[in-house]
């Protein structure tokens, strides 16, 4: 079924201009080709308000905090818009019980007052509401009225910041909304025991961008300058999925090729002993539109994550990422649904000695291999995604009208 010309109100994790590409803002951009999308961006917090005043991020956002009139930042896509809420109480520091649940329903109010505001201003009627993995405002689409409710689960909750409340809380969304949409075949069996509509779809990339890399005429990021080759890169978030015992291994082993690490670094993993080693590179974030170019500068992309209890919940957007730049892919077996996406383009390791034999035989490659590589990345585009999302979308919305 065809989904087109719908009001979609998206209410994201994720803020829109985060320093990586996020899979809940990709989709929005995707969605907003057919429809009307207005992404409501996380909020900021009063904490956040005096921690980055100075940052570009806050400039964007100073405009609008406080303006109900003037609360949307039009993206360069028609369809698609920023709704700016105020600043809501810093609340994750309080205990469990009934003052964080009342504080948690007095941030809802503040976001639903600027959100009822917008629709009020643009006339937006009969939309469809997608929570996507904010689950820190587990009860807020009670406070609008939308067509359909959906929760879409793109990672499990990991991090002591994230399950201190969000386990109750992302029950609460799971039991409460119309329909579930979770990136990991893991995710969905984990949903399905509260919500029987729950749907695997995983994540894709953006294949035109990766491809860039493939251009001879793209010069390799400055970013990689000086470091001598072969160059076995990681591109993304620097924190508690990687296997870091594993890669000091590796490392050891391999003390002829350099080790870069590209992306964010969380701060309880900036002093790992494992970036101490001579052959290991630490570069910090580059914008999303240089991955191209630092993939380029990549002999082999690597995705050293841990196999632990959560990580079969796992499917990284870089996987296909990777793919689509042409690089050959070396990753751990964290997730055995990859291989259904994959085939035998991917190299899964089972251990450090696995990993780095793996490496040895991804450096001699072929034009032929990278054909495949490249033909796999095709067949899982965000286009691909989107199609299946809206057809998932469009049949529980006619359920939902016509029942």
């Amino acid at each position: 079924m065809e989904l087109k010309n719908r009001n979609i109100i998206i209410f994201s994790q994720m803020q829109f201009d985060g320093r990586l590409e996020s899979t809940n803002y990709t989709m929005a951009k995707h969605l907003a080709k057919h429809n009307n999308v207005y992404y409501v961006d996380r909020p900021f917090t009063w904490k956040d308000y005096i921690k980055f005043k100075d940052t570009p991020e806050f400039k964007i956002r100073k405009p609008h905090f406080f303006s109900p009139k003037n609360s949307i930042i039009q993206t360069d896509i028609p369809n698609l818009k920023i709704i700016i809420s105020p600043p809501v109480p810093s609340i994750n520091g309080l205990p469990e019980g009934k003052i964080y649940r009342a504080a948690v329903r007095f941030n809802e109010l503040i976001v639903a007052w600027r959100l009822k505001k917008v629709i009020e201003q643009l006339d937006i009627k009969d939309y469809i509401y997608i929570n996507s993995y904010n689950y820190t405002y587990p009860n807020f689409h009670k406070l609008i009225s939308p067509l359909l409710t959906v929760y879409h689960c793109v990672d499990p909750l990991i991090e002591a910041y994230q399950t201190k409340h969000g386990l109750i809380s992302e029950d609460i969304v799971v039991k409460s909304v119309d329909l579930i949409i979770c990136t990991s075949k893991e995710l969905r069996n984990n949903k399905k025991k509260l919500n029987s509509n729950s749907h695997f779809i995983p994540n894709a990339a953006n294949i035109a961008h990766s491809q860039k890399a493939l251009n001879p005429a793209l010069p390799v990021a400055e970013i990689l300058s000086g470091i001598p080759k072969p160059v076995i890169g990681y591109f993304g978030n620097i924190e508690r999925r990687i296997d870091y015992d594993l890669l000091t291994e590796v490392l050891a082993q391999n003390r002829d090729k350099s080790f870069v690490f590209i992306g964010p670094v969380d701060i309880d993993y900036v002093e790992m002993p494992v970036f101490k080693n001579p052959n290991a590179y630490v570069k910090g974030a580059v914008p999303y539109d240089q991955m191209p170019a630092v993939l380029k500068g990549f002999d082999v992309a690597v995705i050293p994550f841990k196999k632990d209890e959560v990580s079969s919940s796992i499917f990284p957007l870089k996987l296909f990422e990777y793919l689509g730049s042409g690089r050959p892919v070396v990753s751990t077996d964290f997730n055995s649904d990859l291989k259904d996406f994959t085939g035998d383009t991917v190299a899964y390791s089972t251990n450090a000695a696995e990993f780095s034999t793996a490496i040895n035989q991804a450096l001699n490659d072929t034009p032929q291999l990278q054909q495949k590589r490249l033909a796999v990345a095709a067949e899982n585009t965000w286009e691909h995604r989107i199609e299946e999302i809206e057809s998932l979308l469009a049949l529980n919305l006619d359920t939902k009208v016509n029942n």
